[in-house]
């Protein structure tokens, strides 16, 4: 799992980086079916939390056990440095959200060649909410991973209403856009809403990030068993 390493926004005071039930929802799919997940930023360390995340009625299920986890609590502390791993060692890769992505991840060199690795060696990669920011840079390299793909991720209406759309550089929806995707959301803003195009997994929003994580599950169970 790649996280931020971003935590501040534009015209405002207010800091975002990783939303924190993006991280805990997909994590423990993954932990409950004995994968074992290795987190990255690109700086290393423990990662910004969006303190948005930690409100109360943002909080899941995942979320208070994570609490109690002291194994998982030391592995966010401890992110790998991104510019050290490879696609070779794993089966996959999961982006989680905040708005942090949209700042480091959607420029980071080493992630996006990170992602290209994985799609040259038929490995799926997964992306939610902010997530899909990640692969800008990877369409930079190799334009091919978005042109005319089916993909999901943060909405311009949903920006709208989490009044933050003054804080960031660009709308994700509209980047994946001009970035040659085909671009799908929920026709309800924050409903859970999952885009599969080959190697290619999105979700749009919190709501998407279990189920975002089941999708990448099956597609690793379904080559395991090809």
């Amino acid at each position: 799992m790649v996280l931020t390493s971003h935590q501040q926004m534009l015209n405002t005071d207010s800091t975002t980086g990783l939303w924190i039930g993006e991280f805990t929802d997909p994590y423990y799919e993954f932990r409950d079916k004995n994968y074992t997940v290795v987190l990255a930023s690109p700086k290393g360390g423990s990662p910004p939390i969006d303190p948005m995340s930690k409100l109360t009625e943002n909080i899941t299920a995942s979320n208070r056990r994570f609490k109690d986890d002291d194994f998982a609590k030391h592995a966010l502390k401890h992110t790998v440095e991104i510019d050290g791993v490879s696609a070779s060692d794993f089966d996959a890769v999961f982006y989680p959200g905040g708005h942090g992505p949209m700042f480091d991840l959607a420029s980071n060199d080493a992630s996006g060649r990170l992602i290209v690795d994985f799609i040259s060696q038929n490995k799926p990669v997964a992306a939610v909410c902010h997530g899909p920011a990640a692969l800008i840079k990877a369409a930079e390299l190799q334009p091919s991973i978005l042109k005319g793909k089916q993909v999901t991720g943060f909405s311009n209406a949903e920006e709208k209403l989490v009044f933050r759309s003054n804080n960031i550089p660009y709308t994700l929806e509209d980047k994946l856009k001009a970035l040659g995707a085909d671009y799908h959301k929920a026709l309800i803003p924050f409903t859970s809403h999952v885009e599969t195009d080959g190697l290619l997994i999105t979700g749009q929003n919190p709501a998407s990030a279990g189920p975002t994580a089941k999708a990448l599950i099956a597609m690793l169970e379904a080559n395991k068993n090809n």
